[in-house]
């Protein structure tokens, strides 16, 4: 007889997971907790992060989650949801301070206090590679040799900083291939804004004795500088320099004008930072104020994510330690809040910073109006937000009625596109909703299969592709979580173009299965006039709106905004396809040794037809990286 494979037992489908199941995981892992400090991370069945905790005694701290009726409905869903757990072991309980706002900052779990803070802080950097230095904004890594002053609450402020600098002290802000090009002042030394070292205008002894009162000023010492100005001034005086002595006089105005101006310079306050809460209708706005060298640097108003029962205590304190996650803490911070746990954040602070940091809630005095300051201005911005958000709301009302959707939409996502003759192609996707633009959920996408020039309609159609099915993917991973969905899933899509690309766009989302997202094209009117555009849907012929209608201003600030997006990622692209070479396909050639070779023959086809013995006499090329290039390009 033939062989017969042994059936397959049938699939028993199994029991979702309930609180109980949550409490059995933990207790599993509770089992083997030490006492000592760290951080534990519960995750779904999914290993996406729920929670990210800190705890002095690891096993004390999660035995708690194990007793249901001492927890809130909303840690219950959490326990209810665990599938397994991470932990991590400290030495000492600041250390899992920070460790913990690193990761809830890194990972955003859905049941933290989620501090959203996307955009980097900018610095004023004194640049000390150089004998003339430059000062300058900067951002990123500190990776050069140099100065940095701040963080500044703004590229607004740090500018009005620099000049600043370039008012008082003459401090050249040109980058060093334009210095090192200079034949003639430049008109900031026209102006009285530098002192053109470029030229030899100035004395590198003199330059250097600027460049010593400019950093005196950054910290702080405003009155001793002004003295000395003062002093000098009256000695040119004397001498009977009396342009000097003018130049002397205006330095020393401006010096009065920067320390009167910002909204508020605390004489009691060096280095520091306000920080003030203020919460209403669940939702909470934290503003910062930066105090450097007795100087205002601006200030910012952040919305973490809360729940209602966050109390505004906790909400500062989570906030607080994110934050300074990657920026460094001064030496007072300044809160409106009596702080849980205060002397912890204050030693987690103090072993980030290397120095004592000090949390304070000052009760009277000039440091109490300064905080209630900070409040104020916590609580008009929250106002502002919930005003904007009410508009927001009328407005996705509008655009729920005029394209017949059941429901005010939650996510609108726009599509655009961007190339030059087909050159570095580019799709684009903006999200907006209720809250407005939700920049972190943008997404470029790469046009990856070979598509002829112009062809708008076949990148519309791959980018269309990957989104949604990926989406779909997303779906099914999550699916019975509500929460998943309702955040990668869009009501709405609006594409710019008229009905071909609507025909396009409408038979990617068919072939898909996409049937629950209402899709709409926005083509210009006549001759491109904003106003005039035509809307093109499944349910009605295409139609236009009314030209003050806030409904179209609304969607033509979505189109827009992918536009823009698109243009700055085509662009981007571009400008990176112009640095590569056939240089970066040769096996072990780095960046510097692609730089030596190109600095040598002038281009990478200067290098392409070069000869062996050319290649190693080239500065820091070995015979044997010589031996490859030429082996590279000449091996037909």
């Amino acid at each position: 007889m033939p062989d017969h494979p042994t059936p397959e037992p049938p699939t028993v489908p199994q029991p979702p997971q309930t609180a109980r199941t949550g409490v059995a995981v933990i207790e599993e892992v509770v089992a083997t907790l030490p006492l000592s400090p760290g951080v534990y991370r519960m995750l779904d069945a999914r290993g996406e992060p729920l929670y990210v905790g800190k705890a002095r005694s690891l096993k004390k701290r999660v035995a708690n989650y194990t007793q249901l009726n001492r927890l809130e409905e909303r840690l219950r869903c959490m326990v209810r949801d665990t599938a397994s757990m991470e932990i991590v072991t400290t030495h000492t309980e600041a250390e899992a301070l920070l460790l913990e706002a690193n990761l809830i900052k890194r990972l955003k779990p859905r049941y933290n206090i989620v501090l959203r803070d996307d955009k980097s802080y900018p610095w004023l950097m004194l640049a000390e590679d150089h004998p003339f230095p430059q000062v300058t904004k900067h951002r990123g890594a500190q990776s050069r040799r140099g100065s940095y002053w701040g963080p500044f609450a703004s590229a607004w402020a740090v500018n009005q900083t620099v000049n600043a600098m370039e008012r008082l002290f003459l401090l050249r802000s040109c980058a060093d291939t334009v210095f090192a090009n200079r034949s003639r002042p430049c008109l900031l030394h026209q102006i009285k804004r530098c002192s053109a070292p470029c030229v030899g205008r100035i004395s590198p002894e003199d330059y250097a004795e600027l460049v010593g009162q400019a950093r005196a000023f950054l910290s702080g010492k405003t009155a001793t500088l002004q003295k000395t100005l003062s002093a000098q001034m009256e000695q040119a005086s004397e001498a009977m320099e009396f342009e000097r002595a003018a130049t002397l006089r205006d330095r020393i105005r401006a010096l009065t004008h920067v320390q009167g101006s910002g909204v508020i310079n605390p004489a009691s306050l060096t280095d520091a930072d306000i920080i003030a809460l203020w919460q209403v209708a669940g939702q909470s706005c934290v503003q910062v104020f930066f105090v450097r060298g007795g100087n205002n640097n601006g200030n910012r108003a952040h919305f973490p994510s809360t729940v209602k029962s966050d109390e505004p205590a906790d909400v500062l304190a989570a906030f607080i330690a994110q934050f300074y996650d990657d920026k460094p803490p001064p030496p007072l911070i300044l809160t409106n809040h009596d702080l849980p746990e205060a002397d912890l954040i204050a030693d987690a602070l103090a072993l980030k910073a290397g120095r004592r940091v000090e949390l304070a809630n000052p009760k009277r005095g000039e440091k109490c109006q300064v905080v209630r300051h900070a409040e104020t201005n916590a609580r008009e911005a929250l106002e502002r937000r919930l005003a904007e958000a009410t508009g927001q709301a009328k407005l996705l009302d509008g655009v729920a009625s005029v394209f017949g959707l059941a429901a005010r939409p939650d996510r609108i996502e726009t599509y655009d596109n961007s190339h030059i003759m087909g050159q570095a192609p580019y799709g684009v996707m903006v999200v907006a909703g209720p809250e407005g633009f939700r920049k972190t959920s943008y997404r470029k996408y790469a046009i990856r299969s070979a598509i002829a020039p112009g062809d708008d309609f076949g990148m519309m159609r791959e980018v269309l592709e990957r989104r949604f099915a990926r989406g779909q993917r997303e779906r099914e991973a999550g699916e019975g979580d509500e929460t998943l969905l309702d955040k990668t899933w869009p009501d709405m899509v609006l594409i710019d173009g008229g009905a071909g690309q609507y025909s396009a766009a409408r038979g990617v989302l068919d072939d898909l299965g996409v049937t629950d997202v209402t899709l709409v094209a926005i083509a210009k009117g006549p001759d491109r006039d904003a106003g005039r555009e035509w809307f093109f849907t499944a349910d009605k012929p295409p139609f236009q709106l009314p030209p003050r209608d806030p409904v179209l201003y609304y969607l033509q600030r979505l189109r827009d905004e992918a536009h823009r997006f698109a243009i700055t990622t085509h662009r981007a692209g571009r400008s990176r396809a112009l640095i590569t070479s056939e240089l970066d396909e040769v096996p072990g050639i780095g960046s510097a040794r692609k730089r030596a070779l190109l600095n040598h023959f002038g281009s990478a086809r200067g290098v392409k037809q070069a000869g062996l013995e050319d290649l190693q006499a080239a500065p820091g090329i070995s015979k044997e990286t010589a031996g490859r290039v030429y082996a590279f390009f000449h091996s037909k």
